[in-house]
């Protein structure tokens, strides 16, 4: 492959993972205050691999990303992160997880959305944008070690309410450790424990 012809294969993979913005860099800040060194943490849809190699660096945790998308996947390899193609949490072992860590797709999309497209699923959480967050804590009380928990990146686009009541539904109390807001939304990261 040319350079030119490489190049631009990179360029369409880059527009296919979501980059990291200021909800990545939430999450990272309070994951690096909350994780042990000796954690065995999951960064559940990884995108670039920023918040995982942000922990792992700053922690020295082990930690590894997943993603739905393949291009996430290997981006996250490439900056040195192990990163595993899945769907949430689904092939990894019960207990087997300190802590697990996720910036979900909570933008609120039309049905009819793009579903095939990378970015369109990296984005949008389904027709309220909490689709993807509930599948999720549907699952992640099965991964996590008994004195395991979850850092969860929640908007109020989303509803931060909805996924608290949601989250105790599924056995888990729910403590906010930091917000930031913007013009269009507040993001916050959840601690969910059980």
């Amino acid at each position: 492959m040319s350079d030119e012809s490489d190049l631009a294969a990179r360029r369409g993979v880059e527009t296919e993972v979501y980059d990291p913005a200021e909800d990545s860099r939430l999450l990272a800040d309070v994951a690096c205050e909350e994780v042990a060194g000796d954690d065995t943490v999951l960064d559940v849809g990884t995108g670039s691999g920023y918040v995982a190699a942000t922990v792992e660096e700053e922690t020295g945790a082990r930690v590894v990303g997943c993603d739905l998308n393949p291009h996430a996947c290997q981006r996250a390899r490439d900056a040195g992160i192990e990163a595993v193609r899945a769907d949430l949490t689904t092939p990894f072992a019960d207990g087997a997880l300190d802590v697990v860590l996720f910036n979900p797709p909570y933008l609120p999309a039309d049905a009819a959305a793009a579903r095939e497209d990378w970015m369109e699923v990296a984005l949008t959480g389904g027709e309220t944008g909490r689709e993807v967050i509930e599948a999720f804590l549907d699952d992640v009380g099965r991964v996590l070690a008994p004195e395991g928990y979850a850092l969860v990146l929640v908007s109020t686009l989303t509803g931060v309410e909805e996924v608290v009541d949601y989250a105790g539904e599924r056995g888990f109390s729910c403590v906010a450790l930091a917000d930031e807001s913007f013009p269009f939304e507040t993001l916050t990261v959840l601690k969910l424990v059980r």
